[in-house]
C-alpha cells in the first residue's frame, strides 16, 4: 500500500468511527458559548458603532444592543492580582501555580511593570526539553532553537512569554473578550497606562458579565410584548425563559405572532424561541 492509499484508508477508518456522545452538560456549554459569541459581537458593535461582524451573524441571528452602559474591565477584574517577580526560580513558580490553582501568572519587574506571562506550558516545555536531551542542529528551525534556549532558563524572566498581552481597566468587557478570544487566553493582566499591574481579568468573568440571566432576558421580552401588542393581546401571552431559551404561549393574531417572534429572536442572549402561540 502506497502513502496515498494508506492515508485514504486512515481517513475512511476515522469517518467510520461513530461520534462520541456529548457529556452531561455539553449542550448547556454549547448554548452558553453561542450566547457569549453573540453578546461579545453585539457589545463590540455597539462600542464601535458598526454592524455585527459576519462571523457572529453566522453563529446566531442578528442581535440588538443590550440596554444600559457597557461593563468595564475594572468592574470584573480580580484584585489583587497574583504575580511573580522576574527573578523567581522555576520550581517556585510551579509551587505558586499549584497553590493558586491557576495555569498562568503575570511576571513583573521591581517596579511592578508587567514584562511577560509565565504558564504551566512554559514549565512543561522546559521539563520536556531537559528530559529529552534533544539539541537542535545547526540548520534547525529558528523557532526550535528559541524554544531550546528558553527551556534552559531557570527564572521567570527566561521562561516567560514576552511581551505580555494586557488590557486597561477602562476598556470595555467586550474589547477584553475579543482580545481573549483572538489571543486564546484564559487570563489577561490588567495594567495602568504606565504598564504597572493592577489586576487580572478571567475569561469566565468576561463571559458572565456579558451574558444576562434569565430574569433579565424575560424582562426585555415582556417589554417587547408590551410595545408590540395591544393590551388585550399582551395579557394573553405567557413567557417562560430557561437557560436563554424563550417559550411563548397564548393566543394572538398570526401577524402579531410572527413579528413578536422575530423581535424576540433578535434579543441579546436569546438562544432560541419556542413559538407555541396559536392564532386567533
Amino acid at each position: 500500500m502506497n502513502t496515498h492509499e494508506n492515508f485514504s484508508a486512515e481517513s475512511d477508518a476515522r469517518r467510520s468511527v461513530p461520534p462520541r456522545p456529548w457529556s452531561p452538560g455539553e449542550q448547556m456549554r454549547q448554548d452558553t458559548l453561542v450566547r457569549y459569541l453573540g453578546a461579545v459581537a453585539t457589545a463590540a458593535a455597539r462600542q464601535t458603532g458598526t454592524q455585527t461582524p459576519a462571523s457572529a451573524a453566522e453563529a446566531r441571528p442578528a442581535v440588538s444592543p443590550a440596554p444600559g452602559p457597557l461593563p468595564l474591565v475594572r468592574d470584573v477584574m480580580d484584585v489583587p492580582a497574583v504575580s511573580v517577580h522576574d527573578d523567581l526560580p522555576y520550581r517556585d513558580i510551579a509551587r505558586l501555580l499549584a497553590r493558586e490553582g491557576t495555569s498562568a501568572v503575570p511576571v513583573v519587574d521591581a517596579e511592578d511593570h508587567v514584562v511577560g506571562v509565565v504558564s504551566e506550558s512554559d514549565l512543561l516545555a522546559k521539563v520536556a526539553f531537559d528530559a529529552s536531551g534533544h539539541r537542535p542542529g545547526p540548520v534547525g528551525r529558528l523557532r526550535e532553537r528559541r524554544m531550546h534556549g528558553k527551556a534552559h532558563g531557570e527564572t521567570a524572566a527566561a521562561l516567560m512569554t514576552s511581551p505580555a498581552i494586557t488590557v486597561l481597566p477602562g476598556a470595555t468587557v467586550a474589547e477584553a473578550a475579543w482580545l481573549a478570544a483572538l489571543s486564546r487566553l484564559k487570563r489577561i493582566p490588567v495594567t495602568d497606562r504606565d504598564g504597572r499591574l493592577v489586576g487580572v481579568v478571567r475569561r469566565d468573568a468576561l463571559l458572565q458579565s456579558l451574558i444576562r440571566d434569565d430574569a433579565g432576558i424575560r424582562a426585555e421580552v415582556e417589554g417587547r410584548i408590551a410595545s408590540l401588542c395591544p393590551p388585550a393581546d399582551r395579557e394573553a401571552v405567557t413567557v417562560a425563559v430557561h437557560d436563554g431559551s424563550v417559550e411563548l404561549t397564548g393566543r394572538v393574531p398570526a401577524a402579531t405572532a410572527d413579528r413578536l417572534v422575530a423581535e424576540i429572536e433578535a434579543i441579546t442572549d436569546v438562544v432560541e424561541v419556542k413559538n407555541l402561540l396559536t392564532a386567533d
